[in-house]
């Protein structure tokens, strides 16, 4: 009897309090983080297609826990409210303000319901107006702003279905209309979920590749299929000003539908069945056809299959055509993509996609356009005369540009031919204007042949942003602007035809961002288009620096330093460290060194809770030292991923103490993602860090077994790789304090919640120190306010006990 009575309590199961659970409520850091972190974030800006007009558009610092508790539908990789057709997790705006670039007094669009939430504002092309969706407890509605006045209302009466993570709507040609999937007027009510099963959910793979990587938020059985299918049901609408709305498409799962530039055709596509358990919606069959304004069909693209057997490599594509879009700079002309390898790069092929054309009537076979070599990434409309093309090949990490001249049958000519892993060597992305039909088009200078290219700069001295007018026959780039020490002044946008003016966002370490039009021509002040106060001065007193160092075997590293305010090294001595980083594949040492930061950026440290918010706690703070995972020629990266690893952090902890700032003996590692990953392989193969904080990651490489990050390599074809890498493997050498956050709602690609619950057990059924923090509601990144604290509260405890105050060893 005693030994049944011992075998029953051993498996009886434990109480909450034994098996360390513990009833938490959110709670809040320290007020000197808690009032950065609620500080007002810069607003994002929109300038209208004529220059003449700023829009700054006001985001919150954070949403709230009630945001992220509203009713929600995960289906086929999208997340929305089945109620209102809205989106639960995307941030909003809370105010729009017009400011007139030529001078005079801003205006805050008015007029707008008290507590609104804004999103997709949008100018029209003639830049006399803009339209915003608004969400209200009855669904989305489409709202439009005049620009001199600022007077606000709403355009037409339908509901706009918002579910989709993209814009619902946009501008017609003629600036007085919209187009917009609205949710279905008259329709029966949605399907109930069956709770009592008809049946299994059964899928079947007969000697068929169908590789696929660890999705979130598939359709599971045909209960959520018919889910799915009713709330994506939209009806393609056109939207006057004036007027009363019209139907051009009926309700369907329209994914896109977009005008013609001279606003006489629709492109529609649209999703529909068979759907697929193991992908999203961007893998379903799709139609796509060219509508008549009045909603006949006038051809037919393409009907394309479900596409979940498209291999795993990242130039991987599905077959038929893609990326179908509106020739931007021609009235009517469709273009599209086409695979010429089956959609595998591993495919023995010279060229790998064609690109087609077809204008109106769209009658007959799509004429050929251009062969391109890589897998085509992207296209900038310009003239008959200059279009630019883009390609690219993951592998070796190369492209390539193209300029084309789409009348005449001239051979394309190479612009561009790089590694953009090289950003010392960027040129830089072309600038766009709108034109009248409501298309970005090349800003082609008055010589015909030149174009503007605006640039990020990056450089052994800091990241300093450029403007160069770029003769595009010649290949020859001339700057007209760089911005200069103690400044960091990003170019927007040049303002003008010849290039003689720009718009700047400007910003120093003490100085906020702020706009400014620079005349180039003129050795005249920068004149100031907004004055944005400061919203953290508290941090003006924080020591910044970009410092840099080498790798044992020589490899110059970088990362940005934060000393709290006042302190001094020689009197004060050593501080603890708490460093937050993220590995990053190469191809090239000599990509793997290069600065890519500023040391003249505003101190900003908000967000969805800023490791560097930790020198306001006594904290040196090193923010993203370079960790390279180099594999040249033909090593992959992650043939030496620990090594490497380990490397890249101990010459980081080397360096601070070489400075004197860093305590060797109070060292904290962390990271999110990817960045999390790296900190349980540190604290398993290092012996470098008194603890760590790992928020958000995968631990157990053997989950996500169809490639992970820059891997392309499967389990099967490296499963060496894959168990070293993964530090689920090593729970038993982690000895030092690891705390564990994760958001249970977690929609990333392999970051399932399991992989920190069963790193936790690990950790805790050998005896480890550690601490699971779950976060409700919250998805991989940390949006709700009462989290954000909540996190940055668990950081703080965790930092003062197991690293500030930790006990010597």
């Amino acid at each position: 009897m005693r030994k049944l009575i011992a075998a029953l309590l051993l498996f009886a199961p434990l109480p909450l309090v034994a098996q360390g659970a513990l009833d938490v409520k959110y709670q809040m850091p320290p007020k000197a983080i808690a009032d950065v972190v609620d500080a007002a974030p810069t607003p994002a800006v929109a300038l209208s297609p004529d220059g003449k007009w700023l829009l700054l558009m006001q985001p919150p610092a954070l949403l709230t826990i009630a945001d992220l508790s509203q009713p929600e539908l995960k289906l086929a990789g999208v997340r929305f409210n089945p109620e209102t057709h809205d989106q639960t997790r995307s941030f909003y705006f809370t105010s729009l303000t017009v400011v007139p670039v030529a001078g005079g007094a801003q205006r805050e669009i008015g007029g707008i319901p008290a507590g609104s939430r804004m999103r997709y504002p949008s100018w029209s092309p003639d830049s006399s107006k803009i339209a915003f969706t608004v969400s209200t407890p009855g669904g989305v509605e489409l709202w439009v702003a005049g620009a001199v006045t600022g007077a606000a209302r709403r355009a037409g009466s339908v509901i706009i279905n918002q579910s989709l993570p993209s814009r619902p709507f946009e501008w017609m040609p003629d600036s007085k209309s919209l187009l917009a999937r609205a949710a279905p007027a008259q329709r029966g009510p949605a399907p109930q979920e069956q709770h009592t099963a008809t049946g299994p959910a059964v899928q079947e793979s007969r000697a068929r590749k169908a590789a696929n990587r660890t999705y979130e938020d598939m359709i599971r059985n045909e209960s959520d299929a018919a889910l799915f299918e009713y709330h994506m049901q939209s009806a393609l609408m056109r939207v006057p000003l004036e007027g009363d709305a019209s139907a051009i498409a009926p309700a369907a799962m329209i994914l896109r539908g977009t005008a013609s530039p001279d606003g006489r055709f629709i492109l529609v596509e649209t999703a529909h069945r068979p759907f697929s358990y193991t992908v999203p919606v961007n893998r379903f069959p799709r139609r796509i056809e060219i509508l008549s304004a009045d909603g006949k069909v006038v051809r037919q693209i393409a009907d394309l299959p479900l596409a979940d057997n498209v291999p795993i490599d990242f130039d991987a594509v599905r077959t038929g055509p893609r990326d179908v879009q509106w020739r931007a700079d021609k009235p009517a002309t469709i273009f599209w993509a086409e695979a010429l390898d089956g959609g595998n790069p591993r495919t023995e092929a010279e060229l790998r996609d064609r690109l087609l054309t077809i204008a109106e009537p769209f009658a007959g076979e799509a004429a050929k356009l251009m062969d391109v070599p890589l897998r085509f990434d992207g296209i900038t409309w310009g003239s008959d005369d200059l279009a630019l093309v883009d390609a690219a090949r993951f592998k070796d990490r190369k492209t390539q540009t193209w300029r084309i001249k789409p009348a005449r049958s001239d051979a394309p000519l190479l612009v561009f031919d790089r590694s953009f892993e090289d950003r010392y060597a960027d040129p830089g992305r072309p600038v766009t204007t709108t034109n009248a039909g409501g298309k970005e088009v090349l800003h082609i200078a008055p010589d015909g042949r030149s174009i503007f290219l605006i640039g990020d700069g990056a450089a052994p001295d800091g990241v300093r942003p450029f403007v160069d007018r770029f003769d595009v026959e010649a290949r020859k780039a001339t700057r007209i602007f760089r911005s200069e020490a103690p400044n960091y002044e990003y170019p927007v946008d040049v303002a003008d035809a010849r290039g003689d003016a720009i718009i700047t966002r400007r910003e120093s370490v003490t100085d906020p961002p702020n706009w400014f039009r620079r005349e180039l021509r003129k050795k005249i002040a920068p004149r100031a288009l907004t004055s944005i106060p400061n919203p953290t001065p508290q941090l003006a007193s924080v020591s910044k620096e970009v410092i840099r160092y080498k790798r044992a075997d020589g490899l110059e590293l970088n990362g940005t330093l934060y000393l709290p305010p006042g302190y001094d090294a020689k009197k004060d001595g050593p501080l603890p460290v708490l460093m937050w980083a993220y590995p990053q594949e190469f191809k090239s040492a000599a990509a793997a060194s290069q600065v890519t930061t500023s040391p003249y950026r505003f101190i900003r440290m908000g967000g969805g809770g800023a490791p560097s918010l930790f020198v306001l706690r006594g904290f040196a703070v090193l923010d993203n030292p370079t960790i390279p995972i180099i594999g040249e020629g033909t090593h992959e990266p992650n043939d030496t991923y620990v090594e490497q690893l380990v490397a890249g952090a101990q010459a980081a902890v080397d360096e601070l103490v070489r400075r004197g700032v860093g305590d060797r003996d109070r060292m904290a590692i962390s990271g999110h993602s990817y960045g999390a990953f790296m900190t349980a392989n540190l604290l398993a193969h290092s012996n470098l860090f008194r603890a760590g904080i790992a928020r958000s990651g995968a631990y157990n490489r053997t989950l996500t077994p169809f490639s992970f990050q820059a891997e392309e390599r499967t389990y099967w074809q490296a499963p060496d790789i894959y168990t070293k890498m993964s530090p689920f493997t090593y729970a038993d050498k982690i000895k030092e304090p690891i705390l564990l956050i994760h958001g249970i709602e977690d929609d990333n690609t392999g970051t399932y919640p399991i992989q920190s619950e069963r790193l936790y057990a690990a950790l805790s059924g050998l005896g480890g120190t550690t601490r699971l923090v779950m976060l409700p509601k919250e998805a991989h990144g940390y949006r709700a306010r009462e989290s954000v604290m909540h996190v940055l509260w668990e950081m703080d405890q965790w930092l003062e006990k197991y690293v500030k105050n930790g006990a010597k060893r």
